[in-house]
């Protein structure tokens, strides 16, 4: 799978919703504009198909610095990166015969796929080029908070997610994200802007992109403890896929109450209630901490059929959509993280 690469905005493209980029740009597509400072801002979009927020900014804000004769007066350089159309196309995350594109940028270790090669692509370009910082917009199908992700505990990183959220989230799992792969080379966020189709989540997503566009440095000093929440991400959450699961007392072996995604964000006391789990399915869920390691054990356990928590901890990324859950997980969980960060 080549890079499709270019040098200005094609005709129409702003124009252009999600489901119509695979139909005008072919294939993914990484667009260089330059502007007044260098070196560039990278964002990327459409990681995940269904997941619109991003390419939504990134219209409205490339609308903002277009003149009348489709020039762009940027105020810094600015490279896009336009993820996955095929599955923009049909509204999905991804396709069943695809990678999560956002498990396939370098470092993730899983095996070789044209898209891994793909990625591989945009960060050397990119590379080459330099880069002055990179975000990742995305949306979230449970009820959640606008928070902004990290995978390093860096005060450039940290000051980075903080102008877009206090509430910061730090993870190591699962690699293979662009987050991770781009913070090697320089400070680089996840946005989780909520829902899709929400009109904040897009309004919320261009002021911050644009806020990036006039930074001029990255500062190195602490953020101050008023403006940040760290909560470390220890642990992922999938059910098993021998079992069915539902929401709202339908008959199948994990039933989740129907609006289990309300404990997002919230942290729980040891005791509270997943579900319920049929005789001989065990818990049903299998849990692995940031080292892959099965900690099942550590966070649930049954209680006359009852999965509750063993331990206190605070999810998030909880869903009801079934096909997201298949693909990815149920929840990530969480922790308030309180050791310093280095400068």
């Amino acid at each position: 799978m080549k890079l499709h690469e270019i040098n200005h905005i094609p005709e129409q493209l702003l124009e252009t919703e999600s489901t119509g980029l695979e139909a005008l740009l072919g294939r993914p597509t990484l667009i260089h504009l330059q502007g007044r400072q260098e070196p560039a801002l990278f964002i990327s979009v459409l990681m995940h198909g269904n997941e619109t927020t991003g390419w939504e900014a990134v219209r409205a804000l490339l609308k903002r610095y277009c003149g009348l004769q489709g020039d762009v007066d940027l105020p810094r350089s600015l490279s896009v990166f336009i993820g996955n159309v095929s599955a923009a196309a049909k509204r999905l995350r991804r396709l069943d015969n695809q990678p999560d594109y956002n498990r396939v940028w370098p470092g993730c270790g899983t095996p070789y796929t044209e898209e891994h090669g793909l990625m591989q692509q945009v960060v050397d370009s990119m590379v080459d080029r330099g880069l002055f910082a990179s975000v990742d917009v995305h949306n979230n199908t449970g009820l959640n908070p606008h928070y902004a992700c990290t995978n390093f505990l860096d005060n450039r990183f940290l000051h980075l997610a903080a102008m877009f959220s206090r509430t910061v989230v730090y993870f190591l799992r699962p690699k293979g994200v662009q987050s991770m792969a781009f913070g090697e080379h320089c400070p680089s966020v996840t946005l989780e802007c909520g829902k899709v189709g929400a009109a904040y989540g897009v309004e919320h997503a261009i002021e911050y992109l644009d806020a990036c566009l006039h930074l001029s440095e990255h500062p190195s000093h602490p953020v101050a403890e008023h403006d940040i929440e760290i909560f470390h991400t220890v642990a992922i959450v999938k059910v098993l896929e021998n079992v069915s699961f539902g929401f709202g007392g339908h008959k199948v072996n994990l039933s989740c109450a129907d609006d289990l995604d309300r404990l997002n964000f919230r942290e729980l006391p040891a005791g509270t209630s997943f579900g319920y789990v049929e005789p001989g399915q065990g818990i049903g869920l299998e849990v692995r901490d940031e080292n892959g390691r099965d900690v099942t054990a550590n966070y649930f356990i049954l209680d006359q059929g009852e999965l509750r928590l063993q331990t206190a901890v605070m999810p998030s990324m909880l869903t009801k959509d079934h096909r997201v859950i298949r693909q990815d997980c149920l929840c990530y969980l969480m922790e308030r993280y309180s050791q310093a960060v280095s400068e």
